[in-house]
């Protein structure tokens, strides 16, 4: 009798525990693991922020809005140039206007390449860039037409001055035209990567050359692009010689100069993998983007 009485008290003590256990909670992701079915990928934030977050849109539109404003003081000012210091060595005051802007994300989107590299979880390489580029059908970003076509009608001259290969000038004129951005007749206003610049030699990817070849026709009035190298050379450096070169200009952002948002690529990236302070992990980029990150 006291042996059942005793089964049947705990079996009343595991019942209570049980009404009494708090509820599991309901799993976040009811399906599949999304990391068994999607491989990991450092753009994936980038690229959806790009293609589907309004404050891109507002980001974009606000700068070039603003830059419509700037560009109207600039052509009433004939001292006014935006040419980095000694980029200019003859007299600009009575030339004709220019605007110089790049191409890939400052103009033209290209984010549905960035999206097919993250589908088939592949890294950049030349032949499928290629391929994107031959295809014409990238869209304007938001705001950029419509300072195009208003700097245009002011007569200032549109340059596009691409690190695209000087190839590709053609495919990039036709996707630039397709979207309406002014291309002047007459003069050569997409200028790549390699393009012809007599008296001047480039290196690498930097623009000064291109600057130089169009300041001896024209005065340059204002810059956009998405990366530091769109305004100076040296671009291509660590964190440290990048602040530095981009100090005596920080008064010219807003101005004359306008940057535009790329978290996708580009050489702030290469600033921690390429050219971060410890050599030991240039060969592991992942590692040195958590390394360098701050955390107060």
């Amino acid at each position: 009798m006291r042996h059942r009485l005793s089964i049947i008290l705990a079996a009343a003590v595991a019942l209570a525990a049980c009404v009494n256990a708090p509820a599991p909670k309901p799993a976040i992701y009811s399906g599949a693991s999304s990391s068994a079915k999607y491989a990991g990928d450092d753009r994936l934030n980038a690229v959806v922020w790009t293609q589907t977050a309004i404050e891109h849109e507002l980001v974009y539109s606000e700068i070039y809005r603003t830059a419509q404003a700037k560009l109207l003081q600039a052509l009433a000012d004939p001292t006014w140039d935006a040419l980095p210091h000694g980029e200019r060595s003859n007299a600009a005051a009575k030339l004709p206007t220019a605007v110089i802007v790049d191409v890939d994300e400052t103009v033209l989107d290209n984010t549905p390449f960035e999206a097919r590299m993250i589908r088939d979880n592949s890294d950049f390489n030349e032949a499928a860039w290629n391929a994107w580029v031959a295809q014409k059908s990238a869209h304007a970003l938001p705001g950029a037409l419509e300072f195009a076509t208003f700097a245009a009608a002011h007569g200032v001259t549109l340059f596009y001055l691409t690190n695209r290969d000087e190839s590709m000038t053609a495919a990039t004129s036709e996707n630039l035209a397709a979207q309406g951005f002014p291309l002047a007749d007459g003069v050569q206003t997409v200028l790549g990567k390699g393009a012809n610049t007599p008296g001047c030699v480039a290196h690498g990817g930097n623009k000064g050359c291109r600057r130089k070849f169009i300041a001896a026709h024209y005065r340059v009035l204002q810059m956009f692009g998405d990366q530091l190298g769109d305004f100076i050379d040296g671009a291509d450096a660590d964190n440290a010689t990048r602040t530095e070169r981009a100090k005596p200009y920080l008064d010219w952002f807003g101005e004359r100069w306008f940057a535009l948002p790329n978290p996708e690529y580009g050489s702030w990236e290469t600033a921690v993998t390429k050219h971060g302070p410890d050599a030991k992990l240039r060969g592991d980029p992942r590692a040195a983007k958590h390394a360098a990150l701050r955390d107060n």
